[in-house]
């Protein structure tokens, strides 16, 4: 058997604002300015000795018919190391504004290597999604059918972001959408009001239940109160695979959005150091859960 492609499963890029890809605001990383380029990644990449990585459109290109323009121009510069995920107007104004959103779904995923479209169901809806709401419930809106039934069609995937307050909704949200692979990021990035034995981030386990839910076990620097190896995060590591297994987990960088906390490649080596896991759960981790999930 050969050895397993290593991917990065989160990563973010963008380039120098532009007339080509002008930002929308300056939505940047904790005390970063100017780009970061698909040429920077791709040389951290090759640092860590990494394989292959997706790149998660930031919000600072907005929600506009442009917003994933450079996201599909540097995945299409590299066809053997990137691939991407996009972002939407979930709500289009007028009253085809929801066919004109599943519309702008199933264009995007045209593209080769996009795989799928990002709720930031933890941030308040807006152009520009920056506000924090841990309850909001906006990505539960009936209006929202027509881009999951397009999702389905498409086999595509929605890359939800929530809190742990909202699994309780995305349970609800999964379960109306069988037919949707469901990838949640960042394990519902884990914070002061939350505990791995504790509701409201035990509702993962309920989540478990449903076939088409995948994890992402990711950005934890910013979660991490101690440093590398985050063995403060270790305990929701192991409810999730205990939960989920290894085979619908995987990890990410999140990178460069923690810059403040760590380097690229601690972003992803602490899986060396976590006893807890088997080779096997690493291999998973590390790329077979992503190829099993996006093949």
């Amino acid at each position: 058997m050969g050895s397993t492609t290593v991917v990065d499963a989160h990563t973010h890029v963008w380039g120098p604002d532009s007339e080509a890809h002008p930002w929308q605001a300056p939505v940047l990383p904790p005390d970063w300015e100017g780009p970061y380029t698909d040429a920077e990644l791709i040389a951290d990449m090759d640092a860590a000795d990494i394989d292959e990585a997706v790149i998660v459109t930031t919000p600072l290109y907005g929600r506009g018919p442009r917003a994933n323009a450079y996201t599909e121009a540097t995945i299409k510069a590299h066809p053997d190391r990137l691939y991407g995920v996009g972002l939407l107007d979930w709500f289009p104004d007028g009253p085809d504004g929801p066919a004109m959103a599943a519309e702008s779904l199933r264009r995007m995923v045209s593209t080769g290597r996009m795989l799928g479209v990002r709720m930031h169901a933890a941030l308040a809806y807006e152009e520009i999604p920056t506000e924090l709401d841990r309850h909001g419930d906006w990505f539960l809106d009936d209006r929202l059918e027509p881009v999951f039934d397009a999702a389905a069609d498409e086999d595509t995937a929605i890359f939800v972001f929530p809190k742990a307050q909202q699994l309780a909704d995305v349970a609800t949200l999964v379960e109306t959408h069988p037919g949707v692979e469901f990838v949640i990021d960042h394990m519902a990035w884990p914070d002061g009001t939350t505990a791995p034995d504790q509701a409201p981030w035990t509702d993962f386990e309920a989540l478990a239940e449903y076939g088409n839910v995948a994890v992402k076990v990711s950005s934890l620097p910013r979660s991490s109160s101690e440093g590398w190896p985050y063995r403060d995060l270790w305990g929701y590591v192991r409810r999730l695979v205990e939960w989920f297994g290894p085979e619908r987990l995987m990890a990410g960088s999140d990178y460069p959005w923690m810059n403040d906390w760590a380097t690229y490649d601690k972003c992803l080596s602490w899986t060396d150091e976590a006893d807890f896991l088997s080779d096997r759960d690493r291999r998973y981790l590390r790329g077979e859960t992503f190829t099993a999930v996006h093949s």
